[in-house]
């Protein structure tokens, strides 16, 4: 059972400190430049394009995707030191993030010569941004209830239907859909979903902003009236979305976003505490946190070794979104608790801004990537436990 449950560990090789040193000496030139300040959950919120081409002209894009397709063919330890890294350092990342992540890589395992090419190579440069249609109102965290709909007509594929919270689809080029390719069955509610890519200036696409309550916009809902998809433009095969959809959501759920996305916050903390008096809860606050996230991290790079053998990591990248979302809120809740400044958005200092952005970003810790629920269902059902 622990070995479903968790992947083996692994050590990252000895070349593994040298590209560390290197990211890191880039993000302490950008962040000298003035090219980027720190930011909590800087993979949703830091949209910055032009951070994201500095980081293709250097390789560290599409690091995993092979070389014919215009990638570097490294392997995920390698994608992870770095973007372990970009992380920590709270780095305008979110522009290149999906494609990089999730839509590169399925691309890869369900994806066409056609698609690949067409899409791959700018997702290498950090130019070609993606967005993911998964969510619908009404639907939660329960993909099998989707009513986007995909009727076959001439040539290809009409879709129309909503998805919602579809981060960057006002800035991105296109998005993968999933919607509904046969009639329900609702005894086979997994059954007859298909992915599509939907290039997002298509006719037919309406982009409506969803706005934070601090008036920042980086959600959407995104309202499809039947758009047209050609053939060549389907995910994988007909059919088989729910199995190409949970897939993805593995490689979405199990990485270090989901326990550094509060990093700075916590870096930032840790700072304050070396420069004044702190009493010994403090210290021990500081110290459970530290341990929490490099079991943690463990996991994480764990599942990372699994993925560039091929495993299937369903179920371990299920825990590490629980457990590691978790962590991250209790961050946020641990240093407000402990920390005499307000928050504050427009602080100049560092540390009572990053907690205002963390308490913003807060509520979507256990949300996006599949909630609590939704997430502790894979478990049980993954170890037969329903």
């Amino acid at each position: 059972m622990k070995s479903r449950l968790a992947p083996q560990p692994v050590a990252l090789p000895p070349e593994a400190s040298s590209l560390r040193g290197e990211v890191r000496t880039f993000l302490a030139e950008q962040q000298a430049s003035g090219h980027f300040t720190p930011q909590v959950d800087s993979w949703i919120s830091g949209w910055n394009p032009e951070f994201s081409r500095r980081l293709g002209d250097r390789g560290w894009l599409g690091m995993t995707i092979p070389t014919e397709y215009g990638g570097h063919g490294r392997t995920h330890l390698d994608r992870y030191v770095v973007t372990e890294e970009l992380l920590a350092a709270g780095a305008p990342v979110a522009a290149h993030w999906v494609a990089d992540r999730q839509v590169g890589p399925a691309l890869m395992k369900y994806g066409t010569d056609y698609q690949r090419r067409r899409y791959l190579p700018g997702i290498a440069r950090g130019e070609t941004f993606f967005a993911i249609g998964m969510s619908e109102p009404e639907s939660g965290s329960d993909l099998a209830s989707v009513r986007t709909r995909a009727v076959q007509v001439d040539g290809g594929w009409e879709i129309t239907g909503t998805k919602v919270w579809t981060s960057g689809a006002h800035h991105a080029r296109a998005f993968f859909v999933l919607a509904r390719s046969q009639e329900l069955d609702p005894a086979h509610r997994h059954s007859g979903l298909s992915q599509f890519i939907v290039d997002l200036d298509a006719p037919g696409i309406d982009i409506r902003p969803i706005k934070l309550m601090t008036g920042h916009h980086h959600f959407n809902e995104v309202v499809l009236d039947h758009v047209f998809v050609p053939d060549e433009l389907v995910l994988g095969q007909v059919g088989d979305g729910w199995e190409q959809v949970t897939s993805e959501l593995a490689v979405e759920r199990s990485g270090p976003e989901r326990i550094l996305s509060s990093f700075p916050l916590l870096a930032a903390f840790s700072n304050e505490l070396a420069c004044r008096d702190v009493a010994v809860d403090d210290l021990e606050l500081l110290g459970s946190l530290v341990s929490r996230l490099y079991t943690l991290r463990h996991l994480s790079l764990g599942i990372a070794g699994a993925l560039s053998e091929g495993t299937n990591v369903d179920l371990p990248a299920a825990v590490v979104k629980d457990l590691g979302t978790a962590f991250e809120g209790e961050t946020v809740d641990s240093v407000a608790a402990h920390l005499p400044d307000e928050p504050d958005l427009r602080s100049p200092d560092i540390l009572p801004r990053l907690l205002a952005e963390g308490l913003t970003h807060r509520p979507g810790f256990t949300l996006r990537g599949g909630t609590t629920e939704v997430l502790r269902g894979v478990m049980a059902k993954g170890l037969g436990l329903r």
